[in-house]
């Protein structure tokens, strides 16, 4: 179908069956899809054209992980009357049925089966019902990924309805129905490919001091001269334009979070964070005098808002994520308190983001209408709820101080229009035509906020403050047309400032182990390591080190020492709610564990980006942590990145790297070309696009042709034949297929679950709440060890690696600590050595996103980022596991408790969960 036709519109869910006639129409949906894993796929009608058959997967919550019903299927073959409108089961049974396929005369069907492990070829009489295999040569069918473009590749019968053409074993096959006797049809097919040059860049991993992007909650001053914001956990307040940022106060104890003006401008709100003490509403003069705490108990308190009089604040209260205190976790909800203090009234349980009305007497959240986003207002006790603005897309409602007109962003984009109090809701999605929405900001608009007189919004994009006139939007605001700006705001006033990077002072040497450098094949017996400060000045025999009279010695005789593990994808919470705790139990086992780096492709941009900040300024006890921020989502949300031409790519990865990201997750974009504009916007921009194929073969294979810089999550296809082994290994694409969660078979985690006693690791039950961890390891599933499709993709990866292609482990975020082990030792069980599944795990997840300059291998001048191990993980890669000491950044922690040694001796840290 033509694109011109589609490329505006909404799309049919993905898996979805329809019906269309050729002449047009409306089309007629087959299936009733019921979550997003289930889908039906493989149409073909009849002879007569009375029926539709089709696959469709039936299994309790998709067939993704091979979730089979009672009956023991996944996908069964469905017939639809085209007269009649029923739908029954043609085929089903254990071991499913899929990719049907219809005899020249109609009377037979050939479909696929599951016969163990093996995926068989079988026909039935449609007539008796009489079914049989036929032939059981074929490859691992694709009922256990997400298998909207088919289950297995199309077939077809010969015209004389004898034999059965068919792909097996990367050739194409002849089949005797009669015999089922299979046999090899030769063939020569020249293909002439263009592999763009993948792209990927040298990145920054640890400078002296950074540019600090992440810049949260940015309001200005009623008198807009100042501006204040959050930035490494603290509020700093700049003087406009041209005034140098400083901090409100001299708290080093609490998070300073969700500053905001009272309306004369002396007074700033804002809501406190300590893991221990936990949180409070507090204000403060802008001159960082007259500190005064608002709320008498502790809990989980966000965004609080002066009333206009600045008698009141409203705030909302949330509660615990898993990674702040369990404790004061109930009576969530907004509510509002005198601003001298006092007992907090509850006002509603619903909403986020409060705040009053121009006359005092109500209050607006940011709520939901009918699955919509919407802007709401009730009384100050909660009644007489009202639903003034909805929108499919909104993430944000801001009215001005006039309530002339409102502020919203929707994805990612800000935008104005006037604000119609009609006493029934509004539509103000932007692709309703006949409201007058003006888009303001060119790239993205995030803490959207008015000035007094309602005559000025603004907003920021990581370090810069940007403003829209409303008399430079609107014509009917206006007397001089020519003060109009057509174009979107692109040009915004720099408002961060530098930070220092937190490092140690002094040296160390490591002496008597033997070293594991990654460096080629490297392995040094007897070695020394020099550190200084925070990065390697001398690896190699240590009859040939000059350690420094200065240097702590630490003796590490009998032991072995490999690099930090780099974890390629690793997805990591780091908090919720805007607060995030300090001592966070999942980075404390990542590194206990031995990963030193993470990339994290997908992740919430802001939590994710200012909790890098402040672990590199503070020296918290994490990974070094990189990430894409959130993704750029193709299908629908209001999260969806539309990408219909260049200058929507551009803009999407400018608006991500404003803010810290230097790569960008291309994920579930449907068409081919937007994620090339997107590659071409990473290249100009120097930055990196990690994909996800979404378990798309065909999608996957396009994104090695077109020069992405890795390919995240495995190849759902295995094993892999010449084409795609030349084709990914001259692509120069990285690959990280996380086993640990699998597109077409179980999931390796489940394999480690059902093979060792997890919930007894004892060094896991010191990082991880035990009802965590035993809510994902006792219950445990069981399956044949042999029915475990990661060996085969491991297989695959292996011959990959074996080409020139960085084959990197990512644990997905799966469990923290001990998954990037199993990753690392998935690794070996298809066929890698042990030091080739080391470098998995350590030098080529740095090489795949440009960080092999600082990182993965212990050379002169890179980072001190080390694991002692007490066993030798050549011989054995389990191993791996016998962690005794962690460097991170040249800092020393015993990898059991986490107490930190060398030169900068500390206590474990506290875990607040614990509580």
């Amino acid at each position: 179908v033509a694109r011109k036709h589609f490329r505006n519109t909404r799309s049919l869910g993905a898996g979805e069956m329809w019906l269309f006639h050729t002449a047009g129409g409306n089309g007629l949906k087959l299936t009733d899809r019921r979550n997003w894993e289930q889908n039906a796929t493989e149409p073909i009608v009849s002879k007569d054209g009375r029926y539709v058959y089709f696959t469709e997967d039936i299994s309790p919550g998709g067939g993704f992980q091979y979730n089979r019903d009672a009956h023991g299927q996944v996908y069964v073959v469905q017939r639809f009357d085209r007269q009649t409108g029923n739908r029954t089961t043609e085929i089903g049974g254990a071991g499913s049925a899929l990719r049907p396929q219809l005899s020249p005369d109609g009377k037979t069907m050939a479909f696929v089966r599951r016969v163990g492990l093996k995926s068989v070829l079988w026909t039935r009489d449609l007539e008796s019902g009489r079914e049989q295999p036929l032939w059981d040569g074929l490859d691992h069918d694709q009922q256990e990924a997400w298998a909207i473009y088919g289950t297995y590749p199309g077939y077809h019968w010969t015209p004389d309805g004898k034999s059965i053409l068919i792909w097996a074993k990367g050739n194409i096959n002849s089949v005797d129905v009669a015999s089922g006797r299979a046999t090899n049809i030769p063939f020569t097919a020249h293909i002439h490919q263009t592999i763009t040059d993948a792209v990927r860049y040298t990145q920054q991993v640890a400078p002296d001091s950074f540019d600090v992007k992440m810049l949260r909650w940015v309001a200005v001053s009623p008198d807009q001269k100042r501006v204040v914001y959050t930035s490494l956990g603290k509020m700093w307040l700049k003087e406009l334009p041209n005034g140098k940022p400083h901090r409100v106060t001299n708290d080093s104890e609490n998070d300073e979070l969700f500053p905001s003006w009272s309306s004369d401008g002396r007074t700033l709100a804002y809501a406190t964070w300590n893991d221990d003490a936990l949180g409070a509403i507090r204000t403060v003069g802008a001159d960082g005098q007259r500190s005064r705490k608002i709320t008498s108990k502790p809990g989980h308190y966000v965004e609080p808002r002066f009333s206009d009089n600045g008698q009141q604040i409203v705030f909302r209260r949330t509660g615990s994520d898993g990674l702040r205190s369990q404790l004061y976790n109930r009576d969530r909800g907004i509510y509002m308190v005198a601003a001298g203090g006092g007992e907090p009234k509850l006002v509603t349980e619903d909403g986020s983001a409060p705040r009053f009305n121009k006359a005092g007497d109500r209050i607006y959240v940011f709520g939901s209408e009918a699955q919509k986003a919407a802007l709401v207002s009730t009384n100050l006790t909660g009644g007489d709820r009202r639903v003034h603005l909805i929108s499919e897309n909104a993430t944000e409602f801001v009215p001005s101080p006039d309530e002339k007109f409102v502020a919203w962003v929707e994805r990612f984009n800000a935008y104005i229009a006037p604000l119609p109090m009609t006493g029934k809701p509004i539509d103000v999605s932007t692709s309703v035509a006949d409201f007058p929405a003006k888009r303001i900001s060119r790239d993205a608009g995030n803490y959207l906020h008015w000035s007094p007189d309602s005559r000025r919004v603004y907003w920021a994009l990581g370090p810069d403050l940007y403003h829209r006139d409303v008399s430079a939007t609107f014509a009917f605001e206006t007397t001089d047309t020519t003060t109009l700006v057509k174009d979107p705001e692109s040009k915004g006033i720099p408002i961060g400032f530098k930070a220092a990077a937190d490092k140690p002072t002094g040296r160390i040497a490591l002496t008597g182990a033997t070293v594991i450098s990654m460096k080629g094949d490297e392995v040094i017996p007897n070695a020394t390591i020099l550190i200084d400060r925070n990065r390697i000045t001398y690896v190699g025999p240590g009859a040939n080190a000059q350690i420094p009279a200065d240097a702590k010695r630490i003796e590490v005789t009998g032991k072995y020492i490999i690099p930090g593990f780099v974890d390629a994808h690793a997805h990591i919470g780091t908090g919720s709610d805007g607060i995030a705790p300090h001592v966070n139990h999942r980075f404390l086992a990542s590194v206990a564990f031995g990963t030193t780096t993470m990339h994290d492709p997908s992740n919430e941009t802001s939590m994710v980006f200012s909790t890098s900040e402040t672990a590199r300024a503070n020296g918290w006890i994490a990974p070094r942590l990189f990430s894409t921020g959130t993704i750029l989502y193709g299908g629908e949300g209001n999260f969806k990145a539309i990408t219909t031409s260049f200058d929507d790519a551009i803009a999407h990865l400018r608006r991500m790297k404003a803010v810290g990201a230097f790569s960008v997750k291309s994920y579930n974009q449907p068409r081919r070309d937007a994620r090339q504009q997107i590659i071409e916007a990473a290249r100009q921009l120097q930055m990196e696009v990690v994909p996800e194929g979404g378990s798309t073969f065909s999608v996957n294979t396009t994104m090695f042709l077109d020069g992405h810089t890795t390919l995240e999550h495995n190849l759902p296809v295995a094993p892999l034949y010449e084409d795609m082994l030349r084709l990914i290994s001259e692509s120069k694409t990285a690959y990280t297929p996380t086993f640990i969660v699998l597109y077409g078979g179980m999931s390796g985690e489940n394999y480690w679950y059902q093979n060792t006693n997890v919930w007894e690791n004892e060094k896991l039950q010191a990082f991880n709440p035990r009802g965590q961890l035993d809510a994902r390891s006792r219950r445990r599933p069981m399956a044949a060890n042999d029915d475990y499709f990661f060996v085969t993709v491991s297989q695959s990866a292996k011959k990959l690696l074996d080409r020139g292609v960085t084959v990197s482990t990512g644990a997905h975020g799966q469990i923290d600590g001990i998954g990037e082990h199993w990753e690392t030792w998935m690794m070996q069980m298809g066929g890698m050595s042990n030091l080739e599944a080391l470098r998995a795990a350590t030098l080529n997840g740095a090489r795949g996103v440009g960080l092999d300059h600082d990182v993965g291998s212990l050379e002169v001048g890179k980072l001190a980022d080390l694991l002692v191990l007490d066993a030798n993980p050549l011989t054995d890669i389990k191993n791996t596991n016998t962690i005794r000491y962690v460097m991170l950044n040249g800092r020393v922690y015993d990898a059991t408790t986490l107490a930190q040694m060398g030169n900068h001796p500390a206590p474990a840290p506290k875990q607040t969960w614990r509580q």
